[in-house]
């Protein structure tokens, strides 16, 4: 292999990058030529100010493509292209066209944002593209009657009741100041989180906030509502925000978040100091520290330049190959149609579960992970269920 990791070329406006990985070994034998292309799209924020999530996620099926083209039973090659929506829904839409627009491109794995997922599946489902997110977790997204949209993680109502028992049951808060970004993602964990404690008999203060760079006078409200948590629904550039104007008002209560602020970034941005302490559900777990993983996170770290995987790298990972899984069966002749058609009943072992899927395209199983910053770096405490026993 020569030069691992992100190739990206700029394409037109709108922020929307393309990336091109034709993946292999090198060299490249007369069979090698002759094997029909495939091209895997991707989904999701490669720039703006929570992009990390969206670069974990590509790079998850960088490492997934460049294992497939390695691998001497596959009648088929595959090359990826990726499209950036900033997480943004309102280019969402933008981002899918160009995708859909693509004739070689037979399966879109993303988008990763909920908001820019609610707003692109509808030119996925039309065209018939099978769309599979790593990490949309709005609840909504399948019962909308999209047609080919599938995701390999759990939705909110399952990491809401999570944290609803953890705040409870460990924390044993008795007052949540429940914080929303009012985006897809925010307002759906939010509600699945406040539903789950009002079931505990937990007083909730529920506000929302449209993102900004001047958190103070937010602050100002938190700590006057006096609660023993705050519980943030969106994602990590925000929360660090927040966090810092939080620790310079004095306030002690616990700092505690989902998926959308579970990456080192939180900590980079918020500092050292302000985000010790600071926990986070996920129902992801953390590949690096997983042995049965160790396979994957040796590749991820080949072919990505040594970086480890992140947040939504595995299930990008594992949404990729169960792609590939159908590419397989169905063969040189398979088309847009056939994959997705073929995708609901795929069940293969993945590294962050085994990836089967409901009728509504649910995934089957999951566990909803606890992460604590812990001396400057993210720790996973492990299963919520598991830490909640008495």
């Amino acid at each position: 292999m020569s030069g691992p990791g992100r190739r990206w070329a700029v394409l037109g406006a709108a922020g929307v990058l393309a990336a091109v990985a034709a993946l292999g070994g090198c060299g490249g034998s007369t069979a090698e030529v002759a094997k029909k292309e495939f091209v895997i799209g991707f989904q999701g924020p490669l720039s703006g100010d929570n992009q990390q999530l969206g670069i974990n996620a590509y790079d998850g099926v960088l490492t997934a493509v460049d294992l497939a083209n390695r691998r001497e039973d596959l009648p088929f090659r595959l090359r990826l292209v990726a499209s950036d929506d900033q997480g943004n829904p309102d280019q969402g839409p933008t981002a899918a066209q160009k995708l859909l627009d693509n004739p070689g491109v037979v399966a879109v794995v993303g988008p990763v944002f909920s908001g820019a997922t609610k707003s692109s599946e509808p030119l996925y489902s039309q065209a018939g593209l099978l769309s599979v997110s790593p990490s949309a977790t709005n609840p909504a997204l399948t019962d909308l009657g999209f047609l080919t949209f599938y995701r390999v993680i759990a939705p909110d109502t399952v990491q809401g009741a999570a944290a609803a028992e953890y705040l409870t049951k460990v924390l044993k808060a008795t007052k949540v100041y429940s914080l929303d970004d009012r985006s897809e993602y925010g307002t759906g964990l939010s509600g699945a989180l406040e539903q789950a404690l009002t079931a505990h008999d937990v007083t909730v203060v529920h506000d929302g906030i449209n993102p900004t760079k001047d958190y103070t006078s937010q602050a100002t409200k938190i700590i006057d509502a006096q609660p023993d948590a705050l519980y943030y629904s969106g994602y990590y550039s925000e929360l660090a925000l927040l966090t810092k104007a939080l620790r310079s008002k004095g306030f002690t209560g616990k700092i505690v978040s989902g998926d959308g602020a579970n990456d080192d970034q939180l900590i980079r941005e918020a500092g050292v100091g302000n985000a010790e302490g600071t926990l986070l559900t996920c129902a992801c777990g953390d590949s690096n520290s997983d042995p049965a993983a160790a396979g994957f996170v040796a590749e991820y770290r080949t072919v990505n330049s040594g970086i480890r995987p992140g947040t939504y790298s595995g299930e990008a990972y594992d949404a990729t190959n169960a792609i590939i899984e159908v590419l397989r069966k169905i063969g040189a002749g398979a088309t847009r149609e056939s994959v997705a058609g073929a995708f609901g009943s795929v069940n293969v072992p993945g590294v962050t579960k085994q990836i089967r899927f409901r009728k509504n395209g649910e995934v089957e199983g999951s566990t909803v992970y606890l992460y604590e910053v812990r001396g400057g770096k993210r720790t996973v405490l492990g299963p919520v269920d598991s830490l909640v026993k008495p």
